[in-house]
């Protein structure tokens, strides 16, 4: 590859965001519209993107340098087992809220879902955001 090829190469890379990714998450909490669905709870399951500048991280291999994945994991435990919401939209938003005034945290796409709970379906309820839009 040419010299200039090389360099476009490189600066193609270097404008695709870092990503760390959390999937699978689950909680218990007491969300939902009715009383009775947030009284006996359920599960929730969480997976999310973060986008991230990982390049300092990358020279000193320091935790201190990156997005710290247990501290997501504690910001969405602490919205979605502690707090209760009836709407899955206005929690996702929450946590994308939280999530971003952590340090390095750029960007999140996140997607909560939750199991069925209509007869004629099979595989649940989610929503997905992505914030800053």
């Amino acid at each position: 590859m040419s010299s200039a090829g090389a360099d476009a190469a490189s600066s193609a890379e270097s404008d695709r965001p870092d990503l760390l990714r959390l999937h699978g998450l689950r909680f218990f909490g007491h969300h939902g519209v009715s009383a009775a669905e947030r009284r006996a709870g359920g599960e929730f399951i969480v997976d999310l993107d973060v986008e991230a500048d990982l390049s300092r991280a990358l020279v000193t291999d320091d935790v201190a340098d990156t997005v710290n994945y247990v501290e997501l994991y504690a910001v969405i435990r602490e919205i979605v087992e502690l707090r209760e919401y009836h709407l899955l939209e206005v929690m996702a938003s929450e946590i994308a809220a939280d999530l971003l005034r952590l340090p390095h945290v750029r960007r999140v796409r996140l997607r909560v879902a939750k199991p069925p709970r209509l007869p004629a379906q099979d595989k649940g309820f989610a929503v997905e955001i992505v914030r800053p839009s």
